[in-house]
């Protein structure tokens, strides 16, 4: 469903040029969920920005579903491929009921029935009609949250790109979430392309992961390697270690890989 090869991008000119994303490459089976996980500035979210069309200063090559794309996109890959971005609260507009948000992308691509499916896309995220005249500021994180979910599912997408999804979430809340995704995906079955820099989230949602560090790809393992600890690189296993909370003794030995 989804191909990278070569994938670069360059922020800035001259000798403040920041070669972001280096060489990067991967592909996701129809319906799979694929993982990119790295610690901040690695890169992972650029490379999120270039597939959604966020981005268009990159060069390499980029397939959705065997079609090429190009830096600037028309309106049936929107159809296809949507986004769910970080901040909950920054993703909404807070002037704007939930009903209206949810119209806005109706309208935009002029699907038509659009009560029918405000509805439809309120009940899959577990939220239901009460909440459809509320503006953002009446609901929790965890309900905006499910509101950007609604938005992405409501074009009835292929694709969705979740970018740190839930970072800004409380711990109890996050799991909520995540078993949300996991729901609708094989429900619906969709493909997903997570970012996160937690890699017990990325385990929890994705079959095979894409580990990053300043630009460039580490190493490419399943969720059975990383839950067995068959890791062969060092990065990873700092990375891992990092993940499972403070530890000072364990903070001592992490190396600076360049």
């Amino acid at each position: 469903m989804i191909a990278v090869e070569h994938l670069n991008v360059f922020f800035g000119h001259g000798q403040t040029r920041n070669h972001a994303v280096k060489d990067v490459g991967f592909t996701v089976e129809t319906g799979d969920s694929f993982g990119i996980v790295g610690e901040s500035g690695s890169g992972k979210s650029t490379v999120l920005n270039c597939i959604s069309g966020l981005l268009t200063q990159w060069t390499g090559r980029m397939e959705i579903d065997g079609i090429r794309l190009k830096q600037t996109r028309n309106m049936a890959f929107y159809r296809k491929v949507q986004m769910v971005f970080q901040d909950p609260y920054g993703s909404l507009h807070p002037r704007h009921t939930i009903d209206r948000t949810l119209k806005e992308p109706v309208k935009i691509h002029r699907l038509g029935d659009a009560n029918r499916r405000v509805a439809r896309v309120l009940d899959e995220v577990g939220l239901g009609a009460k909440f459809r005249f509320r503006f953002p500021h009446q609901l929790s994180g965890g309900q905006r949250q499910r509101v950007a979910v609604a938005r992405a599912l409501i074009l009835d997408p292929e694709i969705i790109l979740l970018d740190e999804p839930t970072s800004a979430l409380d711990v109890s809340i996050q799991a909520e979430v995540l078993n949300l995704l996991q729901d609708i995906r094989r429900g619906k079955k969709l493909t997903y392309i997570l970012v996160s820099h937690d890699l017990a989230v990325v385990s929890h949602m994705c079959n095979t992961l894409l580990v990053m560090n300043r630009g460039k790809t580490v190493e490419t393992i399943t969720r059975d390697q990383l839950k067995s600890g068959a890791i062969s690189e060092k990065y990873t296993k700092q990375l891992l270690v990092a993940g499972k909370g403070y530890d000072r003794a364990a903070i001592d030995q992490f190396q600076d890989f360049r």
